[in-house]
């Protein structure tokens, strides 16, 4: 294995002549950046980003979607093909997902060399319930690019124990598919990573395609919400969790979630807020949001994406005195705390809805299991998260398929 991945570091720094880009300083992420926000540029396109890279920005995030829309322009094939010979000695399908570890890692260099920040790099998701295989591609990313490279790994039960072990070994960690305070809260307290996230934009959408709301305020209020949480929890420990405002959709949350740790901003969303908004940026992490929620005396579950309650503070004190050795152990803890709703167990007809309902799951298949709390909207969103990325992992590797025969 050690050969293996000296042939890889040496493929992947080949020929690595990015031009850099020096961001020229700009007031209004300036003023931006005063409230206590990092900005993150959310895409893998190296010309959108160029476009919109400032002094102020520090890092560019990528993921599976991203990266599979980058790879599908045709612009590694040469390089697939290429790579054929350092992965020659693997089995047909570790060729693969070696060649998809390649890929990310390479694009990810490419980010960091011409832009000079932090780049977030997703793993596989193969990996997400395999501690072992997080471990090994999360420490190989960092072997890799120590200085630059953010891993990130998904929110799973088993995902939350490989992000811990990887943050003990010294690992930058960004544990992405949160969408809710109480998910962070776990996370917060057992993983300790360097970065998670709330996506707030799904929150918005769920309500609005369930017809369960006008999805105003769901999201920023969760937003709000969690960073309390986290900035809480954090000043309690001797190192620091930041949280990720992950993926804004509108301009108008530049100025609603001033403040948070970190914006990841696609770049429409970024070119958009800078020629509408004033600039003049205060911090908004005292906002209490309304949002509109069509029939409240339903158990619709949407509260649970900003409440906290004390089931959910017990768990995260518990996996904290003693992580779990595996994710089947974490789910019985979960559910022994009263915490089923976290980390349900799916039917394979379930687990078939998750995958075919897209990244906005159909709330009336789930109502009376909500109302059970055998499951909430914010894990059925973690869980279509990862179902979406898995589809476009599996176009990613199918065009690999297809140029190494």
């Amino acid at each position: 294995m050690a050969d293996l991945n000296t042939r890889i570091s040496d493929f992947l720094w080949k020929n690595l002549n990015e031009k850099h880009v020096t961001g020229k300083k700009d007031p209004f992420w300036e003023s931006l950046c005063n409230t206590g926000t990092e900005l993150w540029l959310d895409t893998g396109d190296m010309e959108e980003a160029e476009a919109n890279w400032s002094a102020e920005m520090s890092a560019l995030t990528t993921n599976n979607t991203l990266l599979n829309n980058e790879i599908q322009k045709g612009i590694y094939d040469v390089f697939i093909s290429e790579s054929k010979s350092v992965v020659r000695d693997l089995p047909q399908e570790e060729r693969v997902n070696e060649i998809a570890f390649i890929l990310n890692a390479r694009h990810g260099l490419r980010l960091a060399s011409k832009f000079g920040g932090y780049v977030s790099v997703e793993l596989h998701t193969d990996t997400a319930h395999d501690i072992k295989a997080i471990l090994n591609y999360g420490k190989r990313f960092h072997e890799i690019c120590p200085e630059q490279f953010i891993v990130k790994v998904p929110y799973s039960a088993e995902g939350l124990i490989g992000a811990r072990l990887l943050k003990d070994s010294g690992v930058r960690v960004n544990l992405t598919l949160g969408f809710s305070a109480r998910e962070n809260v776990l996370v917060t307290r057992m993983t300790r990573p360097d970065y998670l996230n709330v996506f707030l934009g799904r929150i918005g959408s769920y309500m609005i395609d369930n017809k369960l709301g006008d999805g105003s305020g769901a999201g920023e209020r969760t937003v709000v919400a969690t960073q309390n949480w986290v900035t809480g929890l954090s000043a309690e420990n001797p190192w620091q969790t930041k949280l990720i405002a992950a993926s804004l959709r509108s301009y108008q949350q530049l100025e609603m979630l001033a403040g948070t740790d970190v914006f990841t901003m696609p770049p429409k969303v970024a070119s958009s807020g800078h020629k509408v908004l004033s600039g003049n940026f205060t911090s908004k992490m005292h906002e209490n949001y309304e949002v509109s929620i069509f029939n409240p005396d339903e158990k619709s579950g949407i509260e649970k994406f900003w409440q906290v309650d004390e089931k959910v503070l017990n768990l995260a004190s518990r996996l904290a005195e003693k992580v779990p050795a595996t994710g089947q152990e974490l789910i019985h803890i979960a559910q022994d705390a009263g915490c089923v709703d976290m980390f349900p167990f799916l039917t394979k007809e379930e687990k078939i809805y998750i995958a075919c309902d897209g990244k906005i799951p159909v709330h009336s298949r789930w109502e009376q299991k909500i109302r059970e709390e055998k499951i909430a909207p914010d894990t059925l969103l973690t869980l279509a998260g990862l179902a979406s990325f898995t589809n476009d992992q599996k176009m990613l590797d199918q065009r690999i398929r297809d140029i190494i025969g």
